[in-house]
């Protein structure tokens, strides 16, 4: 028997959420001429790219994507894609789903060796559980769930599919 997915954004919500997340990322960094987008692999380089891809139709300004990669279940090593001086940049860290905030506050460990001028998190979907002091600057949605829901972000190559609860 197939299941149907209850799905909370389809494509085309969650083009809006991205482009509303890229509009706020250009006010709140209005300043800036360079930003480096940090992408939890992997659907978090997806959300990444996509933002990428906005802001780059949107404005000028320049960004550098880079991917971070941990295990979400244990996360003791932390890698990024490429190592680049940090200091003085504005890094934005990008997860398709924050649930407690443990991911994201792990995946900001590399940048802690560095002095960015800021750093900022950026999720397309935040659960209300966070059991770790880390809360989303940019989020497309906000959802109640149960512990025991889970939400999972469909993407295809570079693109954002949608979400659905489980």
């Amino acid at each position: 028997m197939t299941r149907t997915k209850n799905y909370i954004l389809d494509r085309e919500v969650a083009d809006k959420k991205l482009r509303r997340m890229a509009l706020e990322i250009l006010e709140n960094n209005a300043d800036e001429t360079e930003l480096v987008l940090a992408g939890i692999r992997e659907s978090g380089s997806v959300v990444a790219r996509c933002i990428q891809q906005l802001l780059t139709e949107m404005s000028t300004l320049k960004t550098e994507l880079i991917s971070i990669s941990l295990d979400k279940k244990n996360p003791s090593e932390i890698t990024l894609s490429q190592q680049s001086d940090f200091n003085n940049k504005v890094i934005i860290v990008i997860d398709d789903v924050a649930n407690s905030g443990k991911t994201l506050l792990y995946a900001l460990k590399p940048f802690l060796a560095y002095h960015p001028r800021k750093i900022q998190t950026l999720v397309l979907v935040e659960r209300s559980h966070n059991s770790f002091p880390v809360h989303p600057d940019y989020r497309g949605i906000s959802i109640a769930t149960t512990l025991q829901e889970h939400i999972f972000v469909e993407v295809d190559g570079n693109c954002v599919m949608g979400a659905y609860l489980e």
